[in-house]
């Protein structure tokens, strides 16, 4: 008998409980959830290189990163010297012939990527000290040759051709162009011109000039020794040496004077791209940096976002539509729409994309999206931090965004810490409604006239014509 009673009573707990539980209410809020980045080790060897390892023993494999840090570059005399360049690195160096550098790769397993950028291998720890090395020769002594220069260039104008009525590919050309300028490291593409203009002595020279360690950071991660690593890297790295300090200058682009279409017709284009861009300075380091990440997460961050459910959702005129908020420490940074629409409701599309823009500058966002996503973007971040790799990254961010010591021990808190009246003023500063370009490439015919008869402020919206490079035209 006290067995049943027992058992019934066990029973009768889960529909007490929740007879309890007011399901109008949210929930009250958990204990914040901390988090500590511990630092790895970090040297800065006599050329400059800064060394950053982590060592993480679960597995046996070692995996190197190096990133150059630096001004954007000005290629606007000969643009695709930094392309060709890249391509031309991480196959053989001078002390190795291509064909030997692959199949030696290979066999270690191994895998060794390089650009101007930096680059990245990934081996198992066995065979890491030679995988090292082979990575250091290939981007210490790279070999340019005028056949593999050669090679280079055909194949990139091939891809020009091949790409040339492509909707995506002049959306992607003229958004940095018309945003920033012709004259903007940002804003230069290459052309079939310009790449049959590059010489083999430019691509030596563009090496030799931006390719240095007095900017580089290096990141090693996996089943290594911190004293034998660092030993390794001297004995690969030390004839690596910095080039002459550079002044660079940036020109600093301006935003449109007001809120206008640009528009490239591709008459074979079976889907219209659509673009919105507005520049504005912002830094990591910057107070408002974490207001305006949890205001474009609601705006057109993620799939549960503004813009997304408008056009997705409600209207089925794309599969998906975002926005993004970027940072920058060398010129501004730029607020950009992006999504792929049907060529009939291209115009339409840009109604909603701006009424969605005026709703988050006009309208206080709901307590509980704002902790939604609030729980999103704290839960994305502890999940990224579960892996020793984003320890050494996070560092190497903390280091070139010249972000306090305590940025990432404090992120949690200050997402945590961003209120709806926050999220409103971010959007009326940093977004600009009055003055953004919308660019868009497609089959005009299918919405033009729809287009020019749009309102914004009780005017009908400027159109502007554009060709396929960014040149305005009648």
């Amino acid at each position: 008998m006290k067995k049943i009673l027992i058992a019934s009573i066990s029973l009768l707990i889960p529909f007490l409980l929740s007879a309890q539980i007011d399901r109008d209410k949210m929930p009250e809020p958990t204990q914040m959830p901390t988090f500590n980045l511990g630092d790895p080790y970090i040297k800065k060897l006599p050329n400059g290189l800064t060394l950053m390892i982590v060592e993480d023993h679960k597995l046996p494999r070692v995996s190197v990163s190096l990133t150059l840090d630096r001004p954007p570059i000005d290629e606007t005399n000969k643009p695709g010297m930094y392309y060709l360049t890249s391509e031309l690195m991480g196959g053989g160096s001078k002390n190795i012939s291509k064909e030997a550098f692959v199949e030696e790769t290979d066999r270690l397993g191994a895998t060794v990527y390089i650009s101007m950028d930096g680059g990245s291998t990934y081996s198992l720890t066995r065979y890491f000290p030679r995988v090292l090395e082979l990575f250091a020769d290939a981007a210490i002594h790279p070999n340019f040759t005028q056949a593999e220069l050669d090679k280079a260039r055909d194949k990139a104008i091939a891809s020009l051709k091949a790409e040339e009525n492509s909707a995506q590919s002049i959306i992607y050309r003229l958004n940095s162009a018309l945003t920033y300028g012709k004259k903007h490291p940002y804003g230069s593409f290459y052309t079939e011109k310009s790449l049959k203009s590059i010489t083999l002595k430019d691509i030596t020279n563009f090496y030799k000039t931006y390719f240095s360690p007095s900017s580089a950071y290096m990141v090693v991660v996996g089943d290594v020794n911190t004293d034998e690593v660092e030993k390794l890297v001297i004995k690969n790295f030390h004839d690596w040496l910095p080039a002459k300090s550079l002044q660079m200058t940036t020109p600093t682009p301006n935003n449109v004077q007001y809120t206008q279409v640009n528009l490239v017709d591709v008459p074979s284009a079976v889907q219209t791209e659509i673009s919105a861009f507005n520049l504005y300075p912002l830094k990591m380091s910057d107070k408002d940096f974490f207001a305006v990440k949890v205001m474009n997460y609601i705006l057109g961050g993620d799939y549960g976002s503004y813009i997304n459910i408008n056009l997705r959702e409600q209207h089925g005129y794309t599969y998906g539509a975002r926005s993004y908020m970027g940072t920058n420490r060398f010129t501004l940074a730029n607020f950009f729409v992006s999504v792929r629409v049907r060529n009939e409701v291209a115009a339409k599309s840009v109604v909603e994309i701006l009424k969605e823009i005026k709703r988050i500058q006009t309208e206080d966002v709901t307590a509980q999206k704002l902790e939604e996503v609030k729980g999103q973007l704290v839960g994305r971040f502890v999940m990224s931090t579960q892996y020793p790799s984003t320890i050494a990254n996070l560092a190497v961010t903390r280091e070139t965004q010249k972000l306090p010591a305590d940025f990432y021990s404090n992120y949690i808190k200050n997402i945590e810490a961003v209120t709806i009246a926050d999220v409103k003023r971010v959007a009326n500063k940093y977004i600009k409604y009055n003055n953004l370009r919308f660019i868009i490439v497609g089959k005009a015919s299918e919405f033009e006239k729809e287009l020019k008869q749009l309102k914004f402020n009780g005017k009908a919206l400027p159109v502007f014509y554009y060709d396929k490079y960014a040149n305005k035209i009648k």
